[in-house]
């Protein structure tokens, strides 16, 4: 699990240098998987990190890679006990998935982990435009 940019370089950020060890220690971390780390610094008690896969025109299995980093990043965060998760739009930043497509898995994805779930946690959708939470509001409905 690398530090990256965008959302990912933010939350190295919040949290500290201890985060860089974190991840080495878990590392690697296959695309569609999850794994959980303390959240030092930041504002959140664990971190988790889902890698979602990089689009190249939907031709090499993104969805379903996309929907198990959502799923595996739920059952993580269950896993520790954690009552709420917030997702960014995984995927969408550096690795080029299209927006819409990505939401639509993801709302997609979590809907249905959630009714599978015998102790469903509270799910928040990051948005950092308000097109973005345009879109996510109107699926999420």
């Amino acid at each position: 699990m690398a530090r990256g940019g965008g959302v990912c370089g933010a939350i190295f950020r919040a949290a500290g240098p201890q985060l860089v060890e974190a991840c080495a220690a878990q590392a690697p971390c296959p695309t569609g998987a999850a794994r959980i780390t303390p959240g030092f610094a930041a504002k959140a008690r664990w971190i988790v990190h889902a890698v979602g896969p990089i689009w190249q025109g939907g031709t090499q299995n993104e969805a379903a890679l996309l929907a198990s980093a959502y799923r595996s990043a739920l059952q993580t965060a269950a896993d520790a006990g954690a009552r709420s998760i917030a997702f960014p739009a995984i995927s969408t930043g550096i690795y080029g998935y299209p927006r819409e497509a990505a939401a639509a898995v993801a709302v997609r994805t979590v809907r249905e982990w959630l009714d599978s779930c015998a102790k469903p946690i509270d799910v928040i959708f990051c948005a950092f435009t308000d097109e973005d939470a345009a879109l996510y509001r109107g699926l999420v409905r």
